[in-house]
């Protein structure tokens, strides 16, 4: 209890420098200390973050995130099965924002007065001259139960996910450590979701831990979307007795307390599961879907909120960006890359000079099996096409003999983000 009240004390004496007189004005942008909140301390907004530091040395930043340590879901695949240490993962922000030469607020958003240029949080208000957030996905149980926030709640404690929150991943380890064998079911959530080839990477991490682990029992994936070729090729030929996968499968009714899932054509019984709902934006008071899709609409080259030329909006969140593909992958890089963007439009705003358009690039690379190791890089890049709309091409190549590529690409992109990661796996 003494602890809990010396850090709410530090967390006042903190907040205090940082909140402006509810009264006061907006102060122009173009004044020697311009005011940026960033809203989301993921890949995101770590990347804008820093990103603006460098662009705009005298401006006053602070970055406000619920949490009070970053923890990356790229390797947590890795971690979960013993495979990466989680001291590579896990970042104290506070510390992060003090290496990167800003501010860190840990608090939960209540609402963004526009008008006012102010962002009420759970401590307090701050006023901002320029605003980015990175807000992130949430997870939409209503497919499933409609507005039986029990029967949510109970999915999310019991059968997490692991793609959401961050606790979320620290129960799904839980669980898999309890796991004694059986039927471990996974869903695969239906386009677009966060990182579209996770899902299947860490079915194949978990098979090859049940048999190093000696467990009897196998993986069912659910799959609404397409069948994935390239797993579902290596799910027949290296974990035919590990793998059942069923793609275009998607679940009609799920009572997580019978432990019962009922598709199209069966009902299936489990021991224990990995449950991944559709996904959407996370909310933001403020700054909220328009209703006729569940993600954020942004102007797809700068990013910025339609309407406000003071607001930037990055990352998963983000709708459809081309008539021809329609999302951009809801990856790390991508958002950290959009941070980027965001960071030198609005620094040249600030200093009232142009940005040159810019668009973002992704590189994902996933392990395809784990004995013997096989990966996948995946590179998708972007070009604006003469009537200005987006083009994406994918180029994907198979690592046969990778040497902990994953681990060093995820290593590097910590560097861009300002995370130390330590050495030991």
């Amino acid at each position: 209890m003494q602890r809990r009240k010396l850090l709410k004390s530090a967390a006042a004496l903190a907040l205090a420098s940082l909140l402006a007189p509810p009264a006061a004005p907006a102060r122009s942008a173009t004044s020697s200390r311009p005011r940026l909140l960033v809203l989301g301390g993921g890949w995101g907004g770590l990347a804008a973050a820093r990103h603006l530091r460098a662009l705009l040395p005298a401006a006053e930043i602070t970055l406000i995130d619920r949490e009070q340590f970053f923890f990356s879901r790229p390797l947590s695949s890795r971690w979960l099965v013993g495979l990466s240490d989680e001291a590579r993962l896990r970042h104290d922000l506070a510390e992060v924002a003090k290496a990167g030469g800003y501010r860190f607020l840990a608090g939960e958003i209540r609402g963004i007065d526009r008008v006012a240029r102010r962002v009420d949080t759970d401590a307090g208000s701050l006023h901002y001259d320029w605003l980015l957030a990175s807000p992130g996905i949430a997870e939409d149980f209503s497919p499933w139960f409609g507005v039986d926030r029990d029967a949510a709640d109970h999915c999310r404690q019991h059968h997490p996910s692991g793609f959401a929150e961050p606790a979320g991943l620290q129960r799904l380890k839980a669980m898999l450590q309890a796991f004694r064998g059986g039927n471990l079911v996974m869903n695969i959530p239906p386009m677009p979701y966060r990182c579209p080839p996770a899902p299947y990477e860490r079915a194949v991490l978990i098979a090859d831990w049940l048999q190093r682990q000696g467990l009897p029992g196998r993986i069912t994936i659910l799959d609404p979307n397409l069948p994935a070729i390239a797993f579902d090729r290596i799910f027949r030929e290296a974990y035919r007795d590990r793998i059942l996968y069923m793609p275009q499968a998607s679940i009609r009714e799920l009572d997580p307390g019978k432990k019962r899932i009922v598709t199209e054509f069966d009902t299936i019984d489990f021991d224990a599961a990995i449950l991944m709902p559709a996904q959407r934006a996370a909310s933001l008071p403020g700054l909220s879907a328009d209703g006729a899709s569940p993600w954020l609409g942004v102007d797809a080259q700068t990013l910025q909120w339609p309407g406000d030329e003071r607001v930037f909006v990055i990352g998963d969140a983000i709708d459809r960006v081309s008539t021809l593909f329609g999302h951009y992958p809801k990856t790390g890089q991508i958002a950290a890359r959009q941070g980027r963007i965001a960071a030198r439009q609005i620094a040249a705003r600030v200093e009232e000079t142009s940005a040159t358009p810019e668009l973002p690039d992704s590189t994902c690379i996933v392990i395809q099996r784990a004995e013997p190791l096989e990966m996948t890089r995946i590179d998708t890049h972007y070009r604006l096409r003469g009537d200005g709309e987006i083009m994406q091409t994918v180029k994907q190549q198979r690592l046969a003999q990778p040497a902990d590529d994953d681990l060093a690409w995820a290593l590097a992109m910590f560097a861009e983000l300002g995370l130390k990661a330590p050495a030991s796996p």
